[in-house]
């Protein structure tokens, strides 16, 4: 009996997997790969596009800092200048 119970599951698996293969190969199921391939790659440029937009923004802000620190570095070159004169 189990010997005829391994045949049968064999068997049954490869007619199983033989309709599974040509229901992947079909043209319903390509139209499904296309239309989620779509998807993927909207979703890529939008993800893209935000991650630009963010790169963008942190450049913004790193030059903003950069200018804030040469702001405060020429007020406390200005002062120290101060300071001397007042000292004479």
């Amino acid at each position: 009996m189990s010997v005829v119970k391994n045949i049968a599951l064999f068997v049954g698996g490869t007619v199983f997997g033989s309709l599974g293969f040509k229901v992947l190969k079909s043209r319903e199921a390509k139209k499904v790969y296309v239309h989620t391939t779509a998807a993927a790659l909207r979703a890529k440029e939008s993800v893209m596009t935000d991650v630009t937009k963010a790169r963008e923004s942190c450049g913004d802000i790193l030059a903003e800092a950069k200018e804030l620190n040469e702001q405060k570095k020429a007020e406390a070159v200005c002062e120290a200048e101060i300071i001397e004169d007042d000292a004479e």
